[in-house]
Formats: structure tokens, C-alpha cells, sequence
């Protein structure tokens, strides 16, 4: 497989009509990384990932892969491969048929498509399911044909478009690992875009928060959620409280939350058992809400319930100051 190629986005910008869906946005992908490209519905994600696909026009800027601007080229001759939502696996041909698809619309013969079909399936561990109908396939299985199409044509960048939406969580949880084992293993750029927070912590090295057609925060997973930059990206991601401290913004996480003898008087409002921890949901005087994930074993020393009231207390360097 290729690798070693990057990826950059200059003023990408989509209009369909009046409506803005991407708002000149800059990025530099890194080669070999795992990228997550998350954010609510409509922020622009699956346009962003369309364009670089070349299945949506680009209205103003450009998609440069491997130094070369490939925005106005067709998919097939971009070096980027997509893999969509549904699969879109052909019914009537078999497993190996399916994955060789591209290569016989490029005249390959028959011997040396089904030769380099043959390689992604053991890739992707589908040997023994190769004279199979999509049919006979469970979810999990068709998902991995379909990731063996989109890699058969030697792709520079892999665009993957919420692959695991349509799966059960467990196999969802198996997928994500064998999907970043892939990707270290080819070591091309996987654009991977999710709404789901937890998928794009597990698998990206780097997020991308899109809000509103603009990168609302990027960086290393990591950078993302311990040090979100506005209150959206805090809310987004989940685990944060975002609440008005002495006049300033400040996000707060859950898990930094102590309940303590002294501290800011809250009552409880709700509590949520889940498991490693309890989830205890406080209202201070101010009418905001703090999540508190007080540990199991913490929690039962002296259970909580809706209605009493508690200090809530924490470690200063923990307070987050937000942008906006």
C-alpha cells in the first residue's frame, strides 16, 4: 500500500444555493494518521468528506493530495477511495466479484483482479466468504467487503463515511479495533467521519470539530478533551460541565468533580448508577447543572439521593477557561 502522502484543505468552501455548508476551512492532514472528523448533523462533515471524494463539487478552494490539487479531477483519479454508510455491496455478484469491482471497470483482466481481490479479503479475513452473495453475509461481514472494495485500488487516503452506524455496539467495539489495526498497518490516512464522541476518542489520533460549516477546535484526541476551547466543543465531547465561575466561563470535567464537607452547596437532582461510577446530576444556586462522576465505591460510602444537598468542591489547576 501507499503511504507517506498528506492530505491539506485550503479555504475549502461548499455553497448549495445560499446556503453555506462549508466555511472556507484550512486543514493539514498528516500522513499515515487516523483522523476522526466529528460534529453535530449539518456542521458540514459528510459535505467536507464528499468533496474530497469528489462527490460534491467544490465551490471555492482546494483539496491538495500528495502536493498535487486534485479538486477538479473525478473520484477514480484522485487516490482517495470511500466507503459509505450502507456498504453499497452489488447483490448479484459474489464476495470477490464485489471487491474486484473497480478493477475491471479499469480493464484489468480477470486473473489479476481476482489475484489482488484474493490479497484484501485475506487483508480483511473474508478468504473463506469469497464466493458469497452479499446476502449470505452477516452486517459485520459485509462491512469488511466493503472496506476490502474501497482498498483494492490502492487508495493514498481511505474516506470512511459513520462505518459502523449500522452495526450492534458490540460488534460496533470489535470493528473500531480492527479498523485502527488497518490503518497501522497500511499506514495511509483514514478520514473517518462520526457524530458518535466515543468512536472518535477510540479511534482518531487527531479529531476534527466541525460546528456551523467551520473547525471549531482540532489536535490530538487527547488536546481535545482535556483542554476544550469554546463551551460548545466542552458540551460536544461530553464529560465536561460548562458553567459561570466569578464572572468567567470555565469548563470543568465530570470525573474532576468532588463531593467534599466544604465547598459550593448544590442539591442533587439526579442519580444514575453506571457501573465504574455514579453519575450524580446538582443544581448550584446559580439554576446551573453539575455532573459529578463520583467512583462506585466513593459513592456508596454515603449514597446520594435527588433532593439532598451536598458541597461540591475541586482542585483549581482543573478549571478550564474557555474562549466563548
Amino acid at each position: 500500500m501507499n503511504s507517506g502522502y498528506d492530505l491539506q484543505l485550503v479555504n475549502l468552501t461548499k455553497k448549495y444555493g445560499d446556503t453555506l455548508a462549508v466555511d472556507q476551512i484550512n486543514y493539514h492532514f498528516s500522513a499515515g494518521t487516523y483522523v476522526c472528523l466529528l460534529g453535530p448533523s449539518g456542521c458540514g462533515k459528510s459535505s467536507t468528506l464528499r468533496m474530497i471524494a469528489g462527490h460534491e463539487s467544490v465551490t471555492e478552494g482546494a483539496i491538495v493530495l500528495a502536493g498535487a490539487d486534485v479538486s477538479y479531477l473525478p473520484p477514480a483519479k484522485r487516490g482517495t477511495a470511500m466507503m459509505f454508510q450502507n456498504y453499497a455491496l452489488f447483490p448479484h455478484l459474489s464476495v470477490r466479484d464485489n471487491v474486484a469491482f473497480s478493477l475491471r471497470m479499469k480493464g484489468e483482466d480477470k486473473t489479476a483482479r481476482d489475484a489482488k481481490a484474493n490479497e484484501l479479503l485475506e487483508l480483511v479475513d473474508m478468504t473463506g466468504f469469497a464466493d458469497r452473495l452479499p446476502a449470505q453475509l452477516s452486517g459485520g461481514q459485509q462491512q469488511r467487503v466493503a472496506l476490502a472494495r474501497a482498498l483494492v485500488t490502492q487508495p493514498k487516503v481511505l474516506l470512511l463515511d459513520e462505518p459502523l452506524s449500522a452495526l450492534d455496539p458490540f460488534l460496533r467495539i470489535r470493528m473500531r479495533a480492527e479498523l485502527k489495526k488497518l490503518q497501522r498497518e497500511l499506514g495511509i490516512i483514514f478520514l473517518h467521519v462520526t457524530h458518535g464522541q466515543d468512536e472518535a476518542l477510540a479511534l482518531g489520533d487527531e479529531l476534527v470539530v466541525m460546528n456551523n460549516a467551520v473547525i471549531e477546535q482540532a489536535g490530538s484526541a487527547r488536546d481535545v478533551w482535556t483542554a476544550p476551547k469554546t463551551e460548545f466543543v466542552a458540551r460536544f465531547m461530553g464529560g465536561h460541565n460548562v458553567i459561570l465561575l466569578e464572572g468567567r466561563k470555565v469548563a470543568l470535567r465530570a470525573d474532576d468533580v468532588l463531593l467534599g464537607d466544604q465547598g459550593l452547596a448544590a442539591t442533587v437532582t439526579t442519580v444514575e448508577y453506571q457501573g465504574s461510577h455514579v453519575a450524580l446530576t446538582t443544581r448550584i444556586e446559580t439554576g446551573d447543572e453539575v455532573l459529578a462522576h463520583v467512583p462506585e465505591a466513593v459513592f456508596f460510602q454515603s449514597p446520594k439521593n435527588p433532593g439532598d444537598v451536598v458541597n461540591l468542591a475541586w482542585d483549581e489547576g482543573r478549571l478550564h477557561r474557555l474562549q466563548s
